[in-house]
């Protein structure tokens, strides 16, 4: 399952009034809604990607204390396409252009990630 994981907690309510939606044009990838539950521990994002063929599907955030975890919601299990795990890079970028001090310490999408990376 494609994931990325940060060195730190994010605070998902602070983040949901931060988030604007993301939208590549070509090829399509929108990442459109952030849902966050009652607690602030986890985050949904409706995405859609169309590349060989149409994808809806949600990014999951989990955090806790000392770490977050991106990944693909396995609920709705998309194939996991180029343009599928781009989505993931898209939405960790977009976070860390908010919270630059979050950096990568896990993931197997390290050929999609194209910032410098902490390893």
């Amino acid at each position: 399952m494609p994931h990325i994981v940060l060195n730190k907690t994010l605070n998902l309510f602070d983040f949901s009034i931060l988030f604007k939606p993301i939208f590549q044009k070509s090829p399509l990838i929108k990442i459109q809604d952030m849902y966050v539950d009652t607690r602030g521990t986890n985050a949904l994002f409706s995405t859609v990607v169309i590349d060989n063929s149409h994808h809806e599907f949600f990014i999951q955030i989990m955090t806790s204390k000392d770490k977050t975890t991106i990944r693909l919601l396995p609920l709705t299990d998309p194939e996991k396409t180029d343009l599928v795990k781009q989505s993931l890079v898209n939405l960790c970028l977009e976070i860390q252009k908010y919270y630059p001090d979050m950096d990568v310490i896990k993931s197997n999408l390290w050929d999609y990630l194209k910032k410098n990376i902490v390893s």
